[in-house]
């Protein structure tokens, strides 16, 4: 005998692997979007725009339609004997420059030009920025501000880095070159592997990972250096760890800046994390294989490093004054990072570019055989 009917649900019909395709496709899509939305930096805003901060400074017009902000000081470039360029160093602008004191600058006959390097202050942001392209940027501004066929450099920290870069593509243009407590790309060919090693290992945990960062994946430098769930660069966010005991004390003068804020104020991303990408990127080159740009004598490259810098490892400047015997290392025992801050040093340091060696023997240590001890 047959029981009760019993009224079942309907069994569904399983789904269609198509329809299920296509809703993970669209689910990734949209997930791409918003991970790429959020670590995509914002762009720049630019000084002179409806919205942008305002011109405040002289800028000079270059080629491609950029505007780079500068400033001059000490004599006036008619009655100067020497005329010198100074590249500033990594979150500082054209108010940065090498502190010459002014009866050095008089005695000498000092025309100094600092500017703000793209992205910073009130220069016009770089989108396509190169190791190369500073170099011709400051080409162009030597020939806009009539500085003549040939002048000195000077550049500090990343700024010191610049140098390598106007030494390749610029020599024709420089009568002398100094390099102050220069950033070193990890990555250059040519260094010893217990070189960078050592000299990576000297930086903060937080600063290799920053760093290497922004040499293998450089797309996500903004995202690293703003998310808060690791420390970013501990030279964005000022970390005291990494100051020496002199730089602690040259600190309290450098950081009291009233214009600090307009350093960054076209956007992190277009100054401090550009020039991440750029310094630590990867090069074609090393500076390791240039040639001695002044090998008829009229000039000199002098390299300066503080022995007890804890931002830039001195490890890798004493390597290359060993390889480019044409380079003249100077490193003082007892500094840090931020040496050049001091006017008496900045004296010394333009003086020795400008004079020679001998006349400010006393006063530094001049390395043959690096280390200096």
């Amino acid at each position: 005998m047959a029981g009760p009917a019993i009224n079942r649900p309907p069994t569904p019909a399983p789904a269609s692997g198509g329809m299920a395709g296509k809703l993970a496709v669209v689910l990734l899509v949209i997930l791409s979007a918003l991970v790429y939305q959020h670590i995509q930096p914002p762009p720049p805003t630019i000084c002179g725009s409806p919205n942008g901060p305002p011109v405040t400074a002289p800028r000079t017009k270059l080629k491609d339609g950029r505007h780079l902000a500068y400033k001059e000081s000490g004599v006036p470039k008619e009655e100067a004997k020497y005329k010198i360029i100074y590249v500033h160093g990594f979150d500082s602008c054209r108010h940065d420059a090498l502190p010459i004191s002014p009866e050095v600058a008089q005695e000498l006959g000092i025309h100094l030009v600092s500017f703000d390097r793209p992205g910073y202050g009130e220069s016009d942001p770089n989108l396509a920025r190169t190791e190369k392209s500073i170099a011709l940027d400051i080409e162009e501004l030597a020939d806009d501000l009539k500085l003549g066929p040939k002048f000195h450099l000077i550049g500090f920290s990343m700024g010191g880095e610049i140098m390598w870069s106007c030494l390749k593509y610029i020599p024709h243009r420089l009568l002398g070159v100094a390099i102050l407590g220069p950033v070193g790309n990890y990555w250059w060919s040519g260094f010893p592997a217990n070189v960078t090693r050592d000299a990576w290992y000297q930086q903060l945990p937080q600063d290799q990972w920053a760093v290497w960062v922004s040499h293998h994946l450089p797309w996500l430098t903004y995202w690293w250096n703003t998310q808060k769930l690791f420390p970013p660069s501990s030279v964005i966010t000022y970390n005291p760890a990494i100051l020496s005991e002199e730089d602690a004390a040259l600190m309290r003068k450098f950081g009291m800046r009233t214009y600090f804020p307009m350093i960054r104020q076209q956007g992190e991303y277009h100054s401090l994390h550009r020039d991440m990408i750029v310094g630590f990127g990867k090069w074609d080159w090393s500076p390791l294989d240039l040639k001695d740009p002044f090998a008829g004598g009229e000039g000199k490259v002098h390299l300066w490093h503080g022995a007890e810098d804890l931002i830039v490892p001195a490890i890798l400047s004493r390597y290359i004054s060993e390889r480019l015997p044409w380079v003249v290392y100077h490193e003082l025992p007892k500094s840090g990072h931020l040496f050049p801050v001091d006017s008496g040093n900045a004296d010394a340091i333009v003086k020795s570019l400008l004079l020679g060696d001998d006349l400010v023997s006393s006063w530094h240590t001049h390395c043959t055989s690096p280390p200096c001890s």
